[in-house]
């Protein structure tokens, strides 16, 4: 029963991180890798300590490659990373303004303007802003493949130990 138990927990927080990979509100690649190797350290052995290690380099490989790619792609789009981080500022507030949505809604809104103050033209602005959304579009897509793949890791795991 101990096993089943910790198999549970392991999987609703897996699940938990994977919503929060698409959601963004909380780090999902992190949460899924961090219930994938508590998983693996109460496993132990060969298989358990494995899969531990396979979950934090998968989690520290997606983490590099989301803020890699997204960032690649705003600078080839001239999308400058001051007008990224005021919309980032805005997005943390609005978190806490607007429930659920005020995170989109102070990253669309503060990348907005911030280009429209730099570039004094409304269409541009808008363009930028677009390019901003499908950065963040590149990033999830990045950690929820990592949280996707290590999820696969521990399922196959997971199967082992109970075969």
């Amino acid at each position: 029963m101990e096993g089943f138990l910790l198999d549970l927990l392991v999987g609703l927080a897996i699940l938990f991180g994977l919503v929060g990979a698409i959601v963004q509100v909380v780090p999902g690649g992190l949460v899924v890798a961090g219930a994938v190797a508590i998983w693996g350290v109460v496993t132990g052995g060969t298989l358990g300590w494995s899969v531990t290690i396979l979950a934090v380099v998968l989690a520290g490989l997606a983490m590099v490659l989301k803020y890699l790619l997204a960032g690649r792609y705003l600078q080839r789009r001239g999308v400058p990373n001051r007008s990224i981080m005021i919309g980032a500022v805005l997005g943390v507030i609005g978190f806490f303004v607007i429930p659920v949505v005020g995170l989109f809604v102070g990253f669309v809104g503060g990348t907005y303007v911030a280009e429209l103050q730099r570039l004094r033209d409304e269409p541009a602005a808008r363009r930028a802003t677009g390019h901003a959304l499908r950065g963040v579009g590149i990033s999830i897509l990045v950690e929820l493949t990592g949280a996707l793949v290590t999820t696969g890791i521990w399922l196959a795991a997971l199967l082992a130990t109970r075969l």
